[in-house]
């Protein structure tokens, strides 16, 4: 069974911009991010990229985590891993 869902980008039917108010600014990176996420695009798109922009989308993405989620929603939402074994790695 699949463990990432992308629906937001399946029905959102809104504006897609930025800058024009936080509202619109988030509902277009969700999309975005979600596009970006696409198997397809990932294969086209990997290989074409500088060491630099990797190390940047790396250093970006650990940020973000790291700032806004707690070790526990770290684990479950973007390891997806259950609680159970995320406690088992507790020292």
């Amino acid at each position: 069974m699949a463990q990432h869902k992308h629906q937001f980008v399946e029905s959102y039917t809104g504006l897609l911009a930025q800058g024009l108010d936080r509202e619109t600014d988030l509902a277009t990176l969700e999309v975005y991010l979600q596009k970006l996420s696409d198997d397809e695009l990932m294969e086209m798109l990997l290989p074409r990229l500088e060491p630099q922009e990797v190390e940047t989308f790396f250093d970006l993405i650990a940020r973000c985590l790291r700032r806004h989620l707690t070790e526990e929603e770290y684990h479950r939402l973007f390891l997806r891993q259950s609680p159970e074994s995320f406690q088992q790695f507790q020292p």
